[in-house]
């Protein structure tokens, strides 16, 4: 782990099961997450991706790269253009700043309208043995 590395991206197809599915599972109810006529009755043209699935997929992507033992602990994320049914979603990384086993890694994950979701994640990865 060292600063500047670059994290592989991660391409996310954005299905309207994973929308669906990611909603119920962070209890997050809200129709624009789920209902389509709904959705689309308050101003968007899709159900659409809710913050809690995009926070675990951010997570993922960074334990996904350092392995099981890698430990969040902050994840910093801001929203941008939605994920809608259809889209992919490409995830990518830098590691900003390294402190022991400790990293700050810059991420964002971008679709076809723009930046999705922006911000850091703050991870350790206990060294073998440790």
């Amino acid at each position: 782990m060292r600063a500047g590395e670059r994290l592989p991206p991660l391409e996310i197809p954005v299905t309207r099961t994973l929308i669906v599915a990611g909603a119920l599972a962070s209890r997050d109810y809200q129709d624009v997450h789920h209902d389509p006529e709904l959705a689309r009755q308050k101003g968007a043209p899709d159900v659409f991706m809710n913050i809690l699935t995009t926070n675990g997929l951010v997570g993922r992507y960074v334990t996904d790269h350092f392995g099981p033992t890698a430990v969040l602990h902050k994840v910093a994320i801001r929203l941008g253009a939605p994920n809608y049914p259809g889209d992919t979603m490409v995830l990518t990384g830098r590691v900003e700043a390294v402190d022991g086993d400790t990293a700050v890694v810059r991420v964002v994950g971008a679709n076809g309208l723009g930046d999705h979701v922006t911000g850091t994640v703050t991870v350790t990865v206990p060294e073998a043995g440790s």
